[in-house]
């Protein structure tokens, strides 16, 4: 790798780089890696190649010599993503080329600040820029079959006198840029970075894509075992998750086994509501569309009924007006 030292360098870079200086950004995380697995579960070295495949979507993930990325590698990810979008809400010119101070990330994703802190860090932007994504699943509405690595190159551009990195440059695949311009992206808990273990993080993404806002979402243990993209058998799976149950300590989920072998995921604090599963048809979803493009329609379906409970549930005489009034209000606000 090569290093670039002295000011007239920062200074090239600052004029070249978007630079993560957004102070208590909140954490977000694209939505394809939310609902399909990408990333190893396991803290051991991943090798295998692995291939998912579910409703039309296939995602094929081939690791480097130095193993597939983790689920705690995808950090750096969610940092990239939350200050490129609070950029971009605020106003600001954004580029898929980063460069960040990796004591901020570091602090900003809950790990510590130590040595051997920055020895793994720099090992996760190996395996991120390493593991390469085949897959048809879209972008900004655009659908091709692509391969991409998860990063495209990153390069430490200042150290300290120890030889510990200080700036770091980074580079986003086209893929996961165009998530960023198109706001195919969620909100997550900043507790989602207390959470250690694989499996519990990937839950929680799960249970923010699918559930949401709205009050429950059910899915069965088998396809939630497929969806995660554990590698243990299905038994040792249904155990795991019972433990995640048990300590009850996901952020704003809780989770529940019903019959059938259905686990139940709550939203925390939410009350039924009487307005059904949907009360939108296929024309008030492609009004939705419109108004919000690249915006995950469901995802704000839910957030909407979660708006109209706390407003006191009052009476609609036409739901579809309401909801879409609320939406261009909801787009404006990101604006």
């Amino acid at each position: 790798m090569t290093e670039i030292r002295g000011l007239s360098a920062q200074e090239y870079l600052a004029d070249r780089f978007f630079v993560c200086d957004i102070f208590d950004a909140m954490p977000k995380n694209d939505l394809g890696s939310m609902e399909h697995p990408m990333f190893s579960l396991t803290t051991r070295p991943d090798r295998r190649i692995v291939t998912y495949e579910h409703n039309g979507i296939l995602v094929e993930v081939t690791p480097s010599v130095k193993g597939r990325a983790t689920i705690h590698d995808k950090d750096i990810l969610i940092y990239c993503i939350s200050q490129l979008m609070a950029a971009q809400n605020a106003g600001r010119k954004i580029g898929r080329t980063l460069q960040l101070k990796a004591h901020d990330l570091l602090l900003a994703t809950n790990r510590d600040t130590s040595g051997d802190s920055y020895t793994r860090l720099r090992e996760a932007f190996e395996r991120l820029a390493g593991t390469r994504i085949t897959t048809n699943l879209a972008t900004a509405e655009t659908e091709t079959t692509t391969g991409f690595g998860l990063i495209d190159s990153w390069e430490i551009v200042r150290r300290t006198r120890g030889g510990r990195m200080v700036n770091v440059v980074v580079t986003l695949s086209e893929w996961l840029f165009r998530a960023v311009l198109s706001k195919s992206v969620l909100t997550l808990s900043r507790d989602y970075f207390t959470l250690r273990k694989p499996l519990e993080r990937r839950v929680y993404e799960l249970a923010r894509k699918h559930c949401g806002r709205q009050s429950n979402w059910r899915v069965s243990m088998a396809v939630l075992h497929k969806k995660s993209g554990s590698t243990a058998p299905i038994r040792v799976f249904r155990a795991a998750v019972r433990k995640i149950m048990a300590a009850d300590h996901l952020p704003d989920y809780s989770l529940e086994e019903e019959p059938g072998d259905i686990l139940r995921v709550s939203r925390r604090g939410v009350i039924e509501d009487d307005l059904g599963p949907s009360v939108f048809g296929v024309e008030t979803h492609d009004a939705a569309r419109r108004l919000a493009p690249g915006w995950d329609i469901y995802a704000l379906e839910a957030e909407w009924r979660a708006f109209w409970q706390e407003t006191g549930r009052p009476h609609l005489k036409v739901p579809e007006k309401a909801y879409l009034a609320w939406i261009k209000q909801r787009v404006q606000s990101e604006v």
